[in-house]
């Protein structure tokens, strides 16, 4: 974790898109908090899990939102390992919400973990939520990790189903971190950047295109938040080696760091 000592956040240009760069983790004087929080699609740790820990590591994240995650055999064992590689632990996710995965660092203090299922379309793959509310100071948020269909009509329906999802966790903050599976302004990411905030585009910092690692060319993959967070920076952190971020995983990271407000 960043120290608490790190200069006032701020919003910072693109070039030089370094993680330690970024406002730093930190509880303010009032109970608000400045947290990290990254959304990566891991490809079921398939590619260089050395390489993709260390990216994860050098991002500092408080909160990571993972896509998919292992889902068969000795899976629970799979996410643990990356947590214990990451310096965090699991909050919850994975086979039980078919793939999103949560990862948190000991800074956030858990009310509750909601793993969701969503239809089965014949044909498809089984998609699902992983949900969790949590506290960062006296900052209460609501965050959800997801990955939506590769079937246009069924993504649609997924993100107004993630949407739904985010108003039921009932907090003053949300955010959401998606693999999309498509750009924007395609149906699903128009309506989910219409309902909330796309981190990216209030305050781009870094790159932006996230897929595929080796030569991006499509921005797929957001981390969504509601109009009560503020949002310091967000994209994909260009600053890292370039072979680790190549290697870890098909997709790049998001990494955004947010403010949050007290609240009730």
């Amino acid at each position: 974790m960043v120290p608490d000592t790190l200069p006032p956040p701020q919003p910072l240009p693109d070039a030089g898109a370094v993680p330690g760069a970024l406002p730093g983790s930190v509880t303010e004087p009032d109970g608000s908090a400045v947290i990290r929080v990254l959304s990566y699609n891991v490809r079921s740790l398939r590619d260089d899990e050395e390489a993709l820990a260390r990216v994860i590591r050098a991002c500092a994240p408080d909160l990571v939102f993972v896509q998919e995650a292992p889902r068969f055999f000795r899976w629970r064992k799979h996410a643990a390992r990356l947590a214990a590689k990451t310096d965090l632990v699991v909050l919850g996710g994975g086979a039980t919400a078919a793939g999103p995965l949560l990862l948190c660092s000991l800074r956030a203090f858990v009310e509750r973990t909601e793993d969701v299922l969503l239809p089965l379309t014949p044909g498809l793959h089984r998609r699902g939520f992983a949900t969790a509310v949590v506290r960062f100071g006296a900052a209460r948020v609501g965050v959800v990790s997801a990955h939506l269909s590769l079937d246009a009509t069924e993504r649609a329906a997924q993100a107004d189903l993630l949407l739904e999802r985010v108003g039921a966790l009932d907090t003053p903050h949300t955010i959401a971190a998606a693999d999309v599976n498509e750009a924007p302004g395609g149906p699903a990411f128009g309506r989910l950047s219409d309902a909330l905030q796309d981190c990216w585009t209030a305050v781009p910092w870094g790159g932006g295109n996230t897929f595929p690692s080796a030569a991006p060319s499509r921005r797929i993959d957001a981390v969504f938040a509601s109009r009560s967070v503020e949002v310091l920076a967000c994209g994909v952190p260009t600053g890292l080696p370039a072979p680790d971020l190549r290697t870890a995983t098909d997709h790049l990271p998001v990494l955004a760091a947010l403010r949050l407000t007290p609240g009730a």
